[in-house]
């Protein structure tokens, strides 16, 4: 079998730029594009990081659709405090050595299901109001799409508010119409991402590869320091590279079949996702949820994807 067709759904974000690397430097991937969000930044900074790295890495060969701006039906909520100024602070990389592809992020995606010989897997790491968004405008070409692996989500706690994730928190009826959309879906949840913390051994063995692993070990050095001063833990979970790990090595990831809901009316409760893990609703299995992640071969295969860049 040759490598699995893969589009990225991204908001760059610290750990979405390790995504796009990973995704980059592994051979059992074929990335055919990246799209970007309003998310962890604003559009224009989400789409210039995207750009950055993919130069960075020498993939300018790969189109970047810049996407939606703000959610569905909210404002938007941007998460400097974590990722700083830039959406993307720490080392300074080189300005991009490409433009966004005209096309936008839908159209785009579009285009990439109808050119690809076999249906693609989309691989969404923030809000996910571009999915849904093309989910509305191309009915048609579900069916070209083998699987949803998305970072979003909890089965417990959540890191913006009590209840919720980011990525869901910021647009959750987003999430709704793609865990309602009857695709195959795997949610990489902070059940799972938070077991990929990368403390500072895995930052010094990402440091000793040199070039990129260097650029890496940086920016998750930034990332720690924020994370200390926020949650007071200085391993930031790599949130992002476990939905791609989750479609180039699917057994790295214990996953549970059941019902997943998104809250989207309470003030409180917005944007949690309601794992039926014992499956007492009675409503039918909608998602693949991680509920483990084996930390060990996760950063293998980080550090395998990194070395070959």
């Amino acid at each position: 079998m040759g490598p699995k067709p893969v589009i990225l759904d991204v908001d760059p974000g610290h750990d979405d730029a390790v995504a796009i690397m990973m995704a980059c430097g592994s051979p059992g991937l074929d990335l055919l594009a990246v799209t970007t969000v309003a998310g962890n930044a604003t559009l224009p900074k989400t789409t210039r990081n995207a750009l950055r790295v993919l130069s960075l890495v020498g993939r300018t060969d790969v189109p970047v659709g810049a996407g939606a701006s703000e959610p569905l039906e909210r404002s938007l909520r941007t998460a400097e405090d974590i990722h700083g100024e830039s959406g993307m602070d720490g080392p300074r990389i080189p300005e991009a050595a490409f433009e966004p592809d005209e096309r936008g992020a839908v159209e785009l995606i579009a285009d990439t299901l109808k050119e690809s010989p076999e249906p693609v897997a989309l691989i969404p790491v923030g809000p996910l109001t571009n999915v849904a968004a093309f989910l509305r405008a191309h009915p048609e070409l579900k069916g070209r799409i083998s699987r949803i692996s998305l970072m979003g989500g909890s089965m417990g706690l959540g890191n913006t508010t009590p209840a919720a994730e980011f990525n869901v928190y910021v647009d959750p009826e987003a999430a709704r119409e793609v865990f309602e959309s009857g695709l195959p879906v795997t949610m990489s949840g902070l059940d799972v991402t938070h077991q990929a913390g990368a403390g500072r051994a895995e930052r010094d063995r990402l440091r000793g590869i040199g070039g990129v692993g260097e650029v890496v070990a940086g920016f998750l050095d930034f990332f720690a320091g924020t994370y200390e001063r926020v949650f007071g833990f200085d391993a930031p979970p790599l949130h992002d590279p476990v939905a791609v790990a989750a479609v180039l090595e699917p057994g790295l990831l214990r996953t549970r079949l059941m019902n997943v809901e998104v809250e989207c009316e309470s003030d409180l409760t917005r944007g949690e996702t309601v794992c039926d893990l014992h499956g007492v609703t009675g409503r039918p299995p909608n998602a693949e949820v991680g509920v483990g992640l084996d930390r060990e071969a996760f950063f293998d295969l980080l550090h395998d994807s990194l070395k070959r860049l």
